[in-house]
């Protein structure tokens, strides 16, 4: 069952299951999905006596803003204040974050600037706070070339592409990030719902031109922003996953050899063999472990 709270500038949508008086776990999800990636994993989690709360990022599914006013960012620092402001209007002290892609993020600014909130975090892709100060670097082809989407976005082409295909253009990254997942229809398009969200299109856009300087953030997050450019590290326990067939952030040759870059406290690094980016989804197994493995 959805339910709703205000929390921060939003009105978040979100699931809840297990026992409100079980160890708090939230999980949040990335773009382009939603919180049915999280369907197996969070009903593991809940057998186990846990509290799992999963929602709607901003933009998504039913989560909307409280204010018409406010601006539609989709900048990292935004995320992680929705984090936090859901963890205060549910009151939960302290709670395993875990997530990937853009909800990764938010836990791993949580975990970095709020360590005393956060029992432990579960990061798919590992570190995964923007360095926006470096954005203007080029990187190698091959990480450019799987970057493209993020190009096509910088300019109003791009956007007005997103706002007229956007279930095909999401399924299309959901086909080149999970290349050996063989997802039905029907699951793509339990989560493509999601995405009709009014918010959508602006927000993704806006994140996708933050993150290279391209557009100006809200400034009510400047303070964030300003403290994430220094690289904070992770200091709270984590389990780093990496998907073995990740079509957009493929696991380094080294990510078994040496520490996760950016965390400097206990953590655990693991490939998840045959699994792409949509990692809880396609092995909700391993995902469960993880948080497991924190609690």
């Amino acid at each position: 069952m959805v339910s709703t709270i205000a929390a921060g500038v939003l009105e978040i949508s979100f699931e809840e299951h297990g026992s409100r008086s079980g160890t708090p776990v939230v999980l949040l999800h990335g773009f382009p999905y939603d919180v049915r990636a999280y369907d197996v994993v969070a009903a593991d989690l809940a057998a186990d006596g846990c509290r799992v709360v999963v929602p709607y990022l901003r933009g998504y599914g039913p989560t909307s803003f409280i204010d018409d006013g406010t601006m539609r960012s989709g900048q990292q620092a935004a995320l992680a204040a929705d984090l936090l402001a859901l963890l205060d209007a549910l009151e939960i002290d302290r709670a395993v974050v875990g997530g990937y892609d853009w909800g990764g993020r938010a836990a791993c600014i949580v975990s970095a600037l709020w360590p005393d909130r956060v029992l432990g975090l579960v990061s798919g892709g590992g570190y995964n706070i923007q360095d926006i100060a470096a954005s203007g670097e080029p990187r190698s082809p091959d990480d450019e070339h799987r970057a493209w989407y993020q190009y096509y976005l910088h300019g109003e082409r791009g956007r007005a592409g997103l706002d007229r295909n956007r279930v095909e253009f999401c399924r299309l990254l959901w086909s080149l990030w999970s290349p050996t997942w063989t997802f039905e229809d029907a699951t793509y398009a339990a989560t493509a719902a999601s995405f009709e969200n009014a918010d959508f299109v602006d927000i993704v856009v806006h994140s996708y031109r933050h993150r290279f300087g391209l557009v100006p953030g809200d400034p009510r997050y400047e303070d964030i922003e300003s403290r994430l450019s220094t690289r904070p590290p992770i200091t709270v326990p984590s389990v780093v996953l990496r998907g073995g067939d990740d079509g957009v952030d493929p696991p380094p040759a080294h990510a078994l050899g040496a520490p996760p870059r950016g965390f400097t406290g206990p953590v655990d690094a693991r490939i998840v063999p045959g699994a792409g980016h949509n990692l809880p989804q396609e092995d909700p197994v391993a995902f469960a472990a993880a948080v497991r493995a924190l609690l």
